[in-house]
């Protein structure tokens, strides 16, 4: 059924964009974009994959302009499956496909079909619709609510009475500061999985500092599950310093037998400075404390990172870590190279060297990346890009993988 209902919403919203487009001069942009991939699959073996990927826009659809049809999916097929693989393995999926008609009276934007909301409360991809109240004081309002949409492997994977809906109060007018407060709740076969408040605030003061924060808190578990709080620092245009800390309780839906496991609250607290030293130069280093929750659950991860541009064509970056104490102590490092060969073509290398210990038992292993890449513009509108990637580690010997991609933007 709930299939049958997004069928006939697509069938309007096309429906409505063929009819207008015999009226006005209707201006349809967008991307194709033909992907070729090859890479291991841990249990199946070899995969050898062909995905198309389509992004429309459609604008300029009514008299005023306020009418527009946005359109993002996906259809792929394994060409090639590994030997522990026999079923079907042909796949598409609907990432967006949606109308929305914007300042209605100048107070009302109005979203309706398959589309993504991101609310401080919690992200959502329902079938539905999405009202966006403005111009109505210092205060907007957005309301939203739908058929909550899942995908699995091969699809979608969702069941009748799975809905989500949510709301979100936020300040306008205001040009140095953002604020907003937001509720989600999702059901899962009509029995509530998750209620949640957010909330998000940024503030810009003296014209060189930042103070930002984020929070959820689980209603149902009456917990929250993450915060986060920061602050940057710019006292002078090539130089920035960063604060942050962060918090985060897993939870899962009341619905799942994983809500009564028992988990930890992770922590960790961050700093950072990047310095752009010269327009050939830049550096970057932090450090971040973790805390993972149990008595011996302290971690340290100390980064190094180098930019250096000899010339406006060449970039080369090198960046360094070293992580201790909890899970693993671990050195490793990258180098990356992007040469602008001609206008038309870039070409990338890299690699990648870490030496890590898991526990005493197993000794120090090391794990090794190395890739090649080019990226060609044959005309204004078409580019082939190609990677390539090697990997050795604990598990693969030798694990090449790959993309080709084809897009023509229209």
């Amino acid at each position: 059924m709930e299939r049958k209902v997004w069928r006939c919403l697509s069938l309007l919203l096309l429906i409505s964009l063929f009819c207008a487009a015999g009226s006005w001069a209707v201006e349809i942009r967008g991307r194709s974009s033909t992907q070729f991939l090859w890479f291991n699959d841990y249990y199946n073996g070899r995969q050898i994959e062909l995905a198309q990927y389509l992004r429309i826009a459609a604008t300029n659809i009514d008299k005023d302009g306020k009418f527009a049809i946005y359109g993002y999916g996906r259809a792929g097929a394994i060409l090639e499956k590994g030997e522990g693989e026999s079923s079907d393995r042909s796949n598409g999926r609907l990432y967006y496909l949606y109308g929305v008609y914007r300042d209605i009276g100048d107070k009302l934007d109005v979203k309706v079909g398959r589309q993504f909301n991101n609310l401080s409360a919690e992200s959502s991809l329902i079938d539905g619709a999405r009202f966006d109240l403005k111009n109505v004081g210092p205060v907007g309002f957005t309301f939203l609510g739908g058929r909550n949409v899942v995908f699995g492997l091969d699809g979608e994977i969702g069941h009748t009475g799975d809905y989500a809906t949510g709301m979100a109060l936020y300040l306008q007018g205001f040009p140095n500061t953002d604020l907003d407060i937001s509720w989600f709740r999702k059901w899962d076969e009509y029995d509530v999985a998750r209620d949640i408040l957010g909330a998000s605030f940024k503030q810009y003061l003296f014209q060189n500092v930042k103070l930002y924060g984020n929070a959820r808190y689980d209603m149902v578990s009456e917990v929250f599950t993450e915060l986060l709080g920061g602050a940057k620092f710019f006292p002078t245009a090539n130089l920035s310093f960063t604060g942050e800390y962060y918090q985060s309780y897993p939870t899962f839906d009341t619905t799942s037998i994983y809500s009564v496991f028992a988990v930890n609250r992770y922590r960790e607290a961050l700093v950072r400075a990047d310095y752009n030293i010269s327009e050939m130069i830049a550096v970057n280093a932090g450090y971040t404390n973790q805390d993972f929750g149990d008595a011996d659950g302290k971690g340290n991860v100390y980064v190094v990172g180098f930019t250096f541009r000899p010339h406006a064509t060449l970039t080369i970056d090198l960046d360094y870590d070293r992580s201790t104490g909890y899970g693993d102590d671990l050195n490793g490092g990258t180098l990356a190279v992007n040469f602008d060969a001609t206008p038309a073509l870039r070409l990338a290398a890299g690699v990648a060297y870490d030496v890590y210990q898991r526990d005493a038992m197993t000794g120090e292993q090391t794990a090794r990346n190395y890739w090649l890449g080019a990226r060609y513009k044959l005309t204004k509108s078409i580019t082939a890009s190609l990677r390539v990637e090697e990997s050795v580690n604990k598990t693969y010997s030798s694990n090449m993988q790959g993309r080709f991609v084809f897009d023509y933007d229209f």
